[in-house]
């Protein structure tokens, strides 16, 4: 099935997240970003300019690459 490129997107952001053991509230203040706009991405629901893109790959300490470093962005 394939997903729009914000789900995906939302989808990685939430699995680098958890990998990190950080919740969305800390994720938002870390990266400069309300915790209801992680939300949003997460869900698939915003379409996240790229400074937010770089501040959450920042917060997260991934590379923006790192970011869309998933299968499905390769289909």
């Amino acid at each position: 099935m394939h997903q729009d490129v914000l789900q995906l997107f939302g989808l990685r952001v939430k699995q680098l997240r958890l990998a990190k053991g950080i919740s969305q509230e800390d994720l938002g203040a870390l990266a400069s970003l309300d915790r209801t706009y992680i939300s949003g991405i997460e869900r698939g629901k915003r379409n996240v300019g790229l400074k937010n893109v770089e501040q959450i790959a920042k917060a997260l300490n991934v590379s923006i690459a790192e970011l869309f470093s998933t299968p499905e962005f390769n289909q």
